[in-house]
């Protein structure tokens, strides 16, 4: 894979994680594209963890593993339309990956884990989102031993194809060897995805050995298998047919790539800074506030003028660093539990650019664009943070803008008295009625209303219109709009409200209240991370003293509390 890029920072030191990356500095995984077809070899470095104290041994993954597969990725659906299927195997000798490295887990906080675990889950997610939304289809070329996070990684993929050498198999062994549970989708693709019988599951998640051959594909949990002879070309056999399923242009349409210039930004004490994102952290109050800035210029409206722009064309740039933001934020600033969200600029722009996406959604770059911008979304509406939008004076809460205020939390719109052109306006756009839904598949519109007729009737009335305050009040579009003497004790008293409750209550609260409507597979990924394998994860028999992972590899047997809780 080629581009021209820019140097990037170096390499993340131990206070802080850097999510961008480029080819030129993988360390894990080979990317080689033969037309339609992409494939992404697994070639762990065992010296290469992100951070110290482990090897990466078997093909084990870490943070940093993740982070270059997330790249890598998100490059071939830029910079290579002709692709359009990804397939994912092993590039070591008789190993796909042995998953998440045991011992990294072992030495790792609780926030690192349950951190490492979510950014896993929305990596492997946007595959199956790819695939859904006429991009990118995934094959998993299972090439040797292939176990936890690793099936989990196969899992994610369309189909699954696995090598009949007689010894490799596939397994989720968390349970009997480290006493947690399959987390990053394991189970819930089992049983969801792939259909495997409860009941053979349950003897599949508690068996070290796993599950090969022929009895792998009778219980459902890979596609098809195929001789060492002939895999090479079963593999190829079955991504052409993934292939001829996508909607990407293919080889020999004349369609250009994109290149992902580098990820621009300044970092200094009160936070980071780009060109359309910027995050100014208050660490007395805990808080983060984060403002989405509008294009300064106009938006170019046809096809030509959009891939001329390239990676600077406002929505693809902007959805990149608002990512960038919120990976940053989520991982190195655990203390900033609120985070603020607040929009600058002109309204009309976010508006135009809105249009041109809906205009040209069927193109390939503006599609690879929108899906960005609704992983984007989605990874913040999954974020552990308390979220108030605060819709002022110079904001531009309209169109997609306005998912800021109806992925919050609450929001809290400035009411002033007498209606001047100061007044801040809430714009609704076709862009709030299902370009960037939920991973519910829901607009958080109909979230917000639970899908009733009459009031998603009356928000869809008021498309172009700007709303004061008491006319989004009235249309159930924010939660409060004091006018402008009660406007900072209100926004103040929120704050400290907040602050000083438990934040793990609240990761609790906000997870249930914010994905309230119909439940599938993704929001069940998510509540498994969220509630069973977050409280797992700090019980003795996983990580006491005597736990079953603190002790694997040691050659001590775990000592398990055998209570019932």
């Amino acid at each position: 894979m080629t581009a021209t890029l820019s140097a990037e920072p170096a390499a993340p030191d131990l206070l802080s994680v850097d999510y961008r990356t480029d080819p030129s500095r993988y360390r894990h995984w080979r990317l080689a594209v033969d037309g339609t077809i992409a494939t992404l070899s697994m070639a762990v470095a065992e010296e290469g963890g992100i951070r110290p104290g482990y090897k990466l041994k078997l093909n084990s993954y870490d943070l940093g593993v993740d982070i270059e597969l997330h790249d890598a990725v998100n490059r071939l659906r830029f910079e290579h339309p002709e692709v359009q299927t990804v397939v994912l195997t092993g590039g070591r000798e008789r190993i796909f990956c042995s998953g998440a490295n045991i011992f990294m887990l072992g030495l790792s906080s609780h926030a690192w884990k349950v951190n490492f675990c979510k950014f896993t889950n929305e990596t492997r997610n946007g595959f199956e989102d790819s695939s859904r939304n006429g991009s990118l289809k995934f094959l998993a070329a299972v090439n040797g031993a292939c176990a936890g996070g690793g099936y989990e990684v196969a899992l994610a993929c369309d189909e699954i194809l696995l090598v009949d050498d007689r010894s490799s198999a596939v397994s989720l062994p968390e349970v009997p060897l480290l006493g947690v549970l399959p987390g990053t989708g394991g189970l819930t693709r089992v049983t969801d995805k792939r259909k495997v019988r409860h009941d053979l599951a349950d003897i599949f998640c508690i068996s070290v050995e796993g599950v090969r051959g022929q009895k792998a594909v009778d219980w459902r949990l890979v596609d098809a298998i195929a001789k060492p002879a002939v895999f090479a070309q079963a593999v190829k056999q079955r991504a052409l047919a993934l292939a001829a399923k996508s909607q990407r242009p293919g080889p020999g349409q004349g369609a250009q790539g994109v290149a992902l210039t580098p990820i621009e930004r300044t970092a200094d004490p009160t936070g980071l800074h780009y060109a359309y994102v910027d995050v100014q952290i208050d660490r007395a109050r805990r808080s983060a506030t984060i403002t989405a800035k509008a294009p300064t210029e106009p938006p170019p409206q046809d096809i030509a003028a959009i891939m001329a722009a390239g990676a600077a064309w406002w929505p693809l740039q902007f959805a990149r660093e608002l990512d960038d933001a919120l990976l940053h934020l989520r991982t190195n600033e655990l203390d900033i539990g609120c985070w603020l969200l607040a929009t600058a600029g002109d309204a009309q722009a976010v508006l135009a650019a809105d249009a041109s996406l809906l205009a040209h959604r069927e193109h390939w770059f503006v599609r690879e664009t929108i899906g960005l911008l609704r992983r984007t979304f989605a990874r913040l509406d999954v974020s552990s943070r308390s979220l108030f939008a605060l819709i002022e004076r110079d904001s531009c809460f309209a169109g997609s803008f306005a998912e800021f205020a109806f992925a919050a939390d609450r929001a809290y719109m400035l009411a002033l008295p007498d209606a001047s052109d100061a007044a801040p306006r809430l714009t609704l756009g076709e862009a709030n009625f299902g370009l960037l839904p939920m991973i519910t598949g829901q607009s958080r519109l109909q979230r917000r209303f639970y899908e009733e007729v009459l009031p998603l009737a009356a928000a869809r009335d008021a498309i172009g219109q700007a709303l004061d305050a008491a006319a989004a009040l009235a249309l159930g579009l924010v939660t409060a709009a004091p006018d402008d003497i009660d406007w900072a004790d209100e926004i103040r008293i929120a704050r400290e409200e907040r602050a000083a409750l438990s934040p793990d209550a609240l990761s609790g609260l906000e997870a249930n209240l914010r994905f309230n409507g119909p439940e599938n597979m993704w929001t069940r990924v998510f509540a498994r991370l969220s509630a069973w394998q977050n409280w797992i994860f700090i019980r003795p028999n996983a990580v006491g003293a005597k736990g079953a992972l603190k002790v694997y590899g040691t050659g001590e047997k775990a000592q398990f509390d055998l209570n019932r809780v």
